[in-house]
């Protein structure tokens, strides 16, 4: 198999509270450690009671020191909503802390609703010179030059690792471009998943920070000790994309028995083509579900995700995943 990675969001259940979601964050990514996962991404959000990873940097820096192997970083930083010099040196600090284990992947999305984006951008219109900031920041990471303006302090000449993520043909096209490694959020968008993965390898070019192409592709994957009981736990995940779309997001909610009596035939249709990337199952069902969605696709990585609501329950999911996946577990 290849090596996989967890996407976590900070999620806040029903009933719980954001200190709770952090601490759970912490626990989760000490155990995907011992489990052997590659990543523990982190991605970013606004004005989303259920998600608590607004302020990722600050969150990855927590994770980070609270780890001590596996590799950290946001999936991802939405670059628009940020000036790349402050990104820059917000993970120049991280990688400076976190030596060899700090990621930064980068969005063009907003990650929230257009008021509120309206207040992260107070003095940006849109995410058109999203190209030029991503080499922007680039620079900022290079060895400082004499008589340079401006410096990244930390940043300038610390190796961070950095992805461009997307679920479009403009972020393969430019990671392909730019010579980046490219993840695809083929978890909750996978509608241009096969073509945006042709166009990348088709069109990459080597760069100083990769050879040749590589690719990571989301996947939701919900393992249970049984079927019945891993599609009830899924069922947080759908009412959660019924509530987005119905404009009501809110606190994760707990599972349900009859999600046919939850979602209109719309909602359900419109649930099933944005998660039509999940495993869900045994852990035989989810070993087979895994090996096919590798088999289609040939990524380089998977990034995995689970929104479940209780955490016992999310962290033996992630444990028969790692199973299935054959990841080694830590000495």
């Amino acid at each position: 198999m290849i090596p996989c990675s967890i996407l976590d969001l900070a999620p806040v259940t029903e009933g719980s509270d954001i200190a709770t979601a952090f601490a759970n964050s912490l626990d989760l990514a000490r155990h995907a450690e011992r489990l052997g996962y590659r990543r523990y991404w982190l991605a970013e959000h606004h004005n989303m009671p259920g998600i608590a990873s607004a302020a990722t940097a600050v969150l990855i820096g927590h994770i980070a020191g609270g780890t001590s192997t596996i590799r950290v970083g946001a999936g991802g930083i939405m670059l628009p909503n940020h000036a790349p010099l402050q990104v820059a040196e917000q993970f120049g600090t991280l990688a400076s802390l976190y030596p060899g284990r700090i990621d930064l992947g980068l969005g063009r999305a907003p990650g929230t609703d257009q008021p509120t984006a309206r207040a992260l951008r107070r003095y940006f219109d849109s995410a058109d010179a999203f190209p030029q900031d991503v080499a922007e920041l680039l620079r900022f990471f290079a060895p400082a030059q004499p008589g340079q303006p401006v410096r990244a302090v930390p940043g300038a000449g610390i190796e961070v690792p950095v992805w461009l993520l997307g679920s479009s043909l403009f972020s393969a096209r430019l990671a392909a471009a730019m010579g980046l490694p490219f993840a695809f959020a083929s978890h909750f968008a996978p509608g241009a998943l096969d073509e945006a993965l042709a166009v990348y390898r088709r069109e990459f070019r080597p760069s100083p920070h990769l050879q040749r192409p590589l690719a990571m592709l989301g996947l939701n994957v919900v393992a249970a000790d049984s079927e019945a009981v891993a599609r009830r736990l899924f069922t947080t995940q759908q009412q959660s994309f019924v509530r987005l779309r119905r404009g009501r997001p809110g606190l994760i909610p707990p599972p349900i028995d009859d999600i046919e009596a939850f979602w209109s035939p719309a909602e359900k249709a419109m649930v099933e083509q944005a998660l039509a990337c999940a495993v869900v199952g045994d852990p035989r069902q989810v070993e087979e579900g895994v090996r096919a969605f590798v088999a289609r696709h040939r990524p380089d990585e998977l990034i995995l995700t689970a929104n479940i609501f209780e955490h016992g329950a999310r962290l033996h999911s992630f444990a028969l995943a790692a199973a299935a996946c054959g990841l080694a577990p830590a000495a």
